[in-house]
Formats: structure tokens, C-alpha cells, sequence
């Protein structure tokens, strides 16, 4: 039926209240069912008449691509119909609104938060970049969240996308100039890889409280995000870490990473069952945060606790390991170092060796001891491919592998507390009691 001039159009089986947004060929409504349910939805309005052919086709598009996916950071695309006025697209409804008024309210977001927002978006992206679909839209305004209590975020107006391969090339001007990578405000060709950049932008907004190329007028834009850097491999990055993104596998993966963990054990290799309990434990944080069910977050909590219990004693068989080794080593790396007077690169790299040693034995100072090691294997591993056979190379084998021993060791202890900061973080929401005393790795 047609919309009366004083209020919200009428539809069958539908009763729709108050307007949630508006665009240039759209308005957004808050709706109830009229069945039983009274689910609420979001019902997105089309004036037919405001329809050119390009905005046809686009809203086509949409409603193609939301109805053949599903995914829990995509809004999700209901039911869609028409009356000789409008086209209705009945979507999931969103309490938390958008993205930006989220930012905006609370003037910047802390990083933990973003990381997790970022780790949200990125899923969703990569769901769709796997089906070959592009948003091209990318921006705060399109980003919803679930509700404000517990907010999860859900990718929504897909008006400007497109199917796209990785290697599909397009040069139509879409989207919102803040957010347009480089090539699309230049009026270049460009392919998938324009949302990573928008992805950026709205990373930055959130942790700055406002987009990095705010400009007067679009030429001055267009100069201030001129740019020639390669967008790096951001579903891989770290930061990202959808490997350790909460999910309903979380659970599993760490269940896997222990029964590995257990067979080492038992076979004495403590050095590699420290190393697979606190990779689980990189899973099982992730896991309690997914887990909505009291008894089986509890079950899960005492399960950890124990692992938690037996991955202390074997950090402490394993430091007691290297700290023999440590009192064998200088012996060697002394001869080594007096076999190195003519090789002043490999002198260096030896000492920044002793530097990572004389760090970690410090309180506190692991993280620069772990830098260091790196620093110093990176040099040792060009100059041993280097060098010729002999005395040196066989002392410069040995020394290599004790490094790497002692930097993979440290690292593994700092990942066993990040992971108790993680589980002390949960705990003062009353989700980890269990760990707070058997988790003290100090």
C-alpha cells in the first residue's frame, strides 16, 4: 500500500514505527511482526520513483547477494518485498545502531576493543572475499551493532556491491570519498583490495575519534591520500589474529593442542608439551569468551586450571634445562667470539647475543631479551649460510641452536603470560576464579 504523507508506509504483516535512517533512494524503519513472535526487524523502504537504472541494478545486486549468505557479522536479509510504491527489504535489527555513533559517543575506542571490532569485520570480509563479493562501501555509518550491552558488529547496506575475483578490475566510482582507497578517488582501476583500505581508515577513526584525510573539498582530499604503499596482508596480520578470534572451533582447536600436549608429556618432551599447552591456552581464553553456558564455562575453567597447573611445572623443568645450558655456554661462545676478531659482523651479532642473555636474566626483561635474540639469529643465520666448513661453522651450528632454543623458550613464557593477563582480565568479570592462583608465572 502507498505511504500516507504523515507517517511510515503500511505492510502486510507488518507494523512499522519509528525511522531508524534515511538515505537518497532508501528509508529505514523499525518494524514488529504482527504474528505471534513480534520479532522486531529492520524494513528498508525504496521509493520506486527515486530508482534510476544503476540504483536498479544495485539494489538487485543487494538483495541477490544477502540472500544466498549467512554469517553472524553480516546483517542478515530476512524476507523482500513490493507494492506499487516501494520495495521492502525486511532485515535483521540492529539496537546498538552504527559504527560511528558508537565512536562518536564515546570519542575513541580502546585498542582492545577495536581489535576485537576489527577482528568482527575482518571475518565478515573475508567470508565475502572468499565468495568473491566486494562491499565497496565501507564506512562507520554501514557497520551496525547488535545492541549496546554486548555488541557485536554486523556489516549492513550492501547497496554498492559487487561480485568481484581477486583479479576482476573495475573502474566505477563507488562508495564515500573519506573512505575510498587511493585508486577508486583517483578514478583508476581498481579490484578487492579497495575495502582493506577502508578497513583502515575506520580502524583509525575508532582508536582516533575521527577519520585520518578529513578534508574542505574532494580535490584536497584526493591529494592528501595519494599514495603509492602496497595495503599489507591484513587477514594475516597479527593484530588481527582471526586464528584466535572467540568462535564456536575455539574449544576444539584447544582440545586438539592438548591431547598433543599430553603425548609429549608422557614421553618426556617437556620443552615441546610446554610449548602445545600454552598454544591451547592461546585457544581455550578465546573459548570461555565464546561460551554463553554456566556449567560448561565452569567445566571448561577447571579443565584449564589443570593444564594451567602442569604447564608451571614443566616451565620450571624446562628453565632449569636452560639454565644449564646458560652455565655451559660462555665457554663456547667465548672461543667462538676469540674465533671472530676478523669477522667484525659475527663479533656483533655475538654480542648482541650476550646482551639478550644479560637481559633475560633481568626482572622484567624478557620481551627486550626476546627482541634482541631475534635481532641477533637474524645476522647469525646470513653469516652462517656464509660460512666455510670448519671449527668456526661448527661452533657457530651449536651456538645458533642454543639461541634459537633459549628465544623459542622465552617466548613461549611470555605467551603463558599474556595469557594469564588475558584469563586475570576475564576473571574480574567472575569468569576465571579457578586460575588466579594457579596461573602466577612471576
Amino acid at each position: 500500500m502507498a505511504a500516507p504523507p504523515w507517517g511510515p508506509p503500511r505492510l502486510d504483516g507488518f507494523i512499522l514505527s519509528e525511522r531508524l535512517g534515511s538515505g537518497t533512494y532508501a528509508t529505514v524503519y523499525k518494524a514488529y511482526a504482527k504474528k505471534d513472535t513480534r520479532e522486531v526487524v529492520a524494513i528498508k523502504c525504496v521509493a520506486k520513483k527515486s530508482l534510476n537504472k544503476a540504483s536498479v541494478e544495485n539494489l538487485l545486486t543487494e538483495i541477490e547477494i544477502l540472500k544466498g549468505i549467512r554469517h553472524p557479522h553480516i546483517v542478515q536479509l530476512k524476507d523482500f518485498q513490493w507494492d506499487r510504491d516501494n520495495i521492502y527489504l525486511i532485515m535483521e535489527f540492529c539496537a546498538g545502531g552504527n559504527l560511528s555513533r558508537f565512536i562518536h559517543t564515546r570519542r575513541i575506542l580502546p585498542e582492545k576493543v577495536a581489535r576485537v571490532f576489527m577482528q568482527q569485520l575482518a571475518s565478515a570480509l573475508q567470508f565475502l572475499h572468499e565468495r568473491n563479493i566486494s562491499h565497496l562501501d565501507l564506512k562507520p555509518q554501514n557497520i551496525l551493532l547488535s545492541s549496546l550491552e554486548k555488541p557485536h558488529l554486523k556489516l549492513a547496506d550492501f547497496g554498492f556491491a559487487q561480485h568481484m575475483s581477486p583479479w576482476d578490475e573495475k573502474h566505477v566510482l563507488r562508495g564515500s570519498p573519506l573512505y575510498m582507497a587511493p585508486e577508486m578517488v583517483c578514478q583508476r582501476q581498481y579490484d578487492a583490495r579497495v575495502d582493506l583500505w577502508s578497513v583502515g581508515v575506520i580502524l583509525y577513526e575508532a582508536l582516533f575519534g575521527q577519520p585520518p584525510f578529513a578534508s574542505r573539498s574532494f580535490s584536497e582530499l584526493e591529494e592528501k591520500i595519494r599514495s603509492n604503499r602496497v595495503i599489507e596482508d591484513f587477514f594475516a596480520h597479527p593484530w588481527v589474529d582471526l586464528e584466535h578470534m572467540p568462535s564456536g572451533e575455539s574449544l576444539a582447536r584447544a582440545t586438539a593442542l592438548v591431547v598433543q600436549a599430553v603425548k609429549k608429556d608422557q614421553e618426556g618432551e617437556a620443552a615441546a608439551a610446554l610449548s602445545l599447552y600454552c598454544k591451547a591456552l592461546d585457544y581455550f581464553v578465546p573459548a570461555l569468551h565464546y561460551e554463553v553456558d554456566t556449567h560448561r564455562k565452569e567445566a571448561i575453567k577447571a579443565k584449564v586450571g589443570q593444564y594451567v597447573s602442569r604447564a608451571e611445572e614443566l616451565k620450571a623443568i624446562v628453565s632449569s634445562s636452560n639454565q644449564a645450558l646458560l652455565r655451559q655456554g660462555p665457554s663456547a661462545q667465548d672461543l667462538l667470539k676469540e674465533m671472530a676478531r676478523d669477522k667484525p659482523r659475527l663479533l656483533a651479532a655475538l654480542e648482541v647475543a650476550s646482551a639478550a642473555i644479560a637481559k633475560e636474566e633481568k626482572v622484567g626483561g624478557e620481551q627486550d631479551a626476546l627482541d634482541l635474540y631475534q635481532h641477533s639469529l637474524g645476522e647469525l643465520l646470513l653469516l652462517l649460510a656464509a660460512e666455510p666448513p670448519g671449527r668456526r661453522q661448527e661452533l657457530l651450528h651449536t651456538e645458533v641452536q642454543n639461541l634459537m632454543a633459549r628465544a623459542e623458550f622465552l617466548k613461549e613464557k611470555i605467551k603463558m603470560r599474556e595469557s594469564r593477563w588475558e584469563a586475570e582480565s576475564l576473571d574480574k568479570e567472575g569468569l576465571l576464579e579457578s586460575l588466579r592462583s594457579s596461573c602466577t608465572l612471576q
